[in-house]
């Protein structure tokens, strides 16, 4: 792909991602609409496979992520504490790269080193089953990994409502 056309395609998901993460970022599931979770077997780091299915019976994060989203990279530091917090009480982050080129998101990990669970889905056929609308985009799954609460974007200022999500689904 001509590098011209790709900076392009690039920046107006930039700029479509920080819109609809500003506009939209509010819990979607809140109310008790819950819905099964579409299950996936990706690649993950130094050739392992993740499969969701490994972790019925855990209260599971997935959040769909790329290296250029500024929101994403804010949100890694919080999902490392969360997991750190309640991993022992079943909590997982399946974090979800959406990057075409792998360098992009192995330059990003290099640079934000973390202990999450790391897929890719570099064709974003995963993310299309979710039906994401902007990145990043999380899915908090009870566990019986049904998808309870949705959110588009990651704000600071609701660091607590998204804790005290996953604390509502764990023991």
């Amino acid at each position: 792909m001509n590098p011209c056309i790709y900076n392009r395609i690039r920046s107006f998901f930039i700029a479509v991602s920080v819109v609809t993460s500003l506009l939209f970022s509010t819990t979607i599931f809140a109310e008790n609409k819950v819905s099964q979770a579409p299950t996936f077997v990706l690649p993950g780091i130094n050739n392992t496979q993740v499969n969701l299915e490994d972790y019925r019976g855990k209260v599971v994060l997935v959040d769909f992520w790329a290296s250029w989203c500024t929101p994403c990279i804010r949100s890694f530091p919080w999902m490392e504490e969360m997991v750190e917090k309640y991993g022992e009480k079943g909590f997982v982050v399946i974090a979800i790269n959406m990057d075409q080129e792998s360098i992009l998101a192995t330059k990003f990990l290099q640079r934000y080193p973390n202990k999450l669970t790391i897929a890719f889905d570099p064709q974003g056929v995963v993310a299309e089953q979710y039906e994401i609308m902007g990145l990043p985009n999380s899915f908090i799954l009870n566990k019986k990994g049904e998808i309870v609460y949705k959110h588009i974007g990651f704000r600071l200022a609701e660091l607590d409502k998204y804790e005290a999500e996953i604390l509502s689904l764990l023991p």
